[in-house]
């Protein structure tokens, strides 16, 4: 794997994990998806990386991309906060809350599940995600963007 090309570098810490790698790859990812950059988000992922999220179904770094550029175009002043639930060798579960608001400036709060897999390079080879949407008021907010 090179280490020259950020698509093929491997990112820290690697499996098998304690807590405080774990810990450290969940504020990675938190990092990654507020940044609301799809290609920052995609090079955690291997590059055949496969995806449950919600009802859709995804395959590899490309897919991934075009997944994140239509939900931030949809889901906008995106802001999420990621617990870490549970780990073992190569895999971690988190439980995560995030707040959006659509076009029509309607707020929401999103709950969910993740159930991540990572290869022996730090990378996501799997990420399958339960995800149910609440609608918010404003002044109910709870993460600051």
């Amino acid at each position: 794997m090179s280490t020259q090309d950020p698509a093929h570098r491997p990112r820290p810490p690697f499996p098998p994990f304690t807590a405080e790698t774990a810990l450290q790859k969940v504020r990675a990812a938190e990092d990654a998806w507020n940044s609301r950059d799809p290609e920052r988000v995609a090079l955690g992922y291997t590059e055949d990386s496969e995806w449950r999220n919600r009802d859709v179904f995804l395959s590899g770094r490309a897919e991934i991309v075009d997944f994140l550029r239509g939900k931030w175009e949809y889901e906008l002043d995106y802001r999420l906060r990621k617990e870490l639930w549970a780990f073992t060798d190569n895999r971690i579960a988190v439980r995560f809350e995030y707040e959006w608001r659509n076009d029509e400036d309607r707020w929401f709060r999103s709950y969910g599940n993740e159930n991540w897999e990572f290869d022996e390079h730090g990378l996501m080879r799997r990420r399958y995600a339960s995800i149910n949407d609440f609608p918010i008021a404003p002044d109910e907010r709870r993460i600051a963007i």
